[in-house]
């Protein structure tokens, strides 16, 4: 990974989070505000263009910068949340203007372990760390594997978990409030994982 992959990358995910914009905003509206949407699409093509424009060669700054343009375009509950995990791989991959398929594994596992921190959440509470961790952990059990391959089973391990969110019971948001009625809606959150993985996978097996 370096800077001319990640800006192809974020764009292969702004892409695919303009194209699922109202499929977003109609998941949300269920038991959110509505604005999954308008955030996701907005957050990652501002990270797009930042990352496109940028002569930053340091992935560490390039990812805290990203982190900063996410949050601004996506002011939202979501929107912090993937801005914490993009600091979190920002402070791992500080100084390093290439990092390896293990590398970048780890980093996103950082990333998640800041956001799990900072969000006081955990996977099976209804989230997008419901389709996130299980992605990064076949990526880590996968790292013999190339990385399309690897990231083409981690778009099925996110798109399982992401359908598991149907079967919980909401535990953070504006969700909290509809409390059983939460049961058997699909988590926006979650989606917008699921469409991050495999917005890379398919990036990845397209030969960037």
């Amino acid at each position: 990974m370096d800077r001319e992959k990640l800006a192809g990358i974020f764009h292969a995910v702004s892409r695919v989070m303009d194209e699922n914009k109202d499929y977003l905003i109609e998941l949300d509206q269920q038991n959110g505000d509505g604005d999954l949407g308008i955030s996701m699409s907005g957050g990652f093509r501002a990270v797009s263009r930042y990352v496109a424009q940028a002569e930053e060669a340091d992935l560490g700054k390039l990812f805290m910068k990203s982190s900063s343009a996410f949050n601004e375009a996506a002011p939202s509950s979501l929107g912090t949340i993937l801005s914490l995990g993009m600091m979190g791989m920002a402070r791992h991959l500080k100084g390093k203007e290439y990092a390896d398929f293990s590398e970048m594994n780890e980093a996103m596992d950082k990333g998640l372990c800041l956001l799990m921190e900072k969000a006081g959440s955990k996977p099976g509470e209804k989230t997008i760390l419901d389709a996130l961790c299980p992605a990064v952990r076949i990526l880590k059990e996968n790292e013999d594997r190339p990385a399309a391959e690897a990231y083409a089973l981690a778009a099925r391990a996110a798109a399982e978990g992401s359908e598991a969110t149907r079967q919980m019971k909401p535990v953070h948001g504006r969700a909290v409030y509809y409390g059983e009625k939460g049961i058997g809606l699909l988590d926006g959150g979650s989606v917008a994982g699921k469409l991050i993985i495999e917005a890379i996978a398919d990036y990845l097996g397209g030969a960037g």
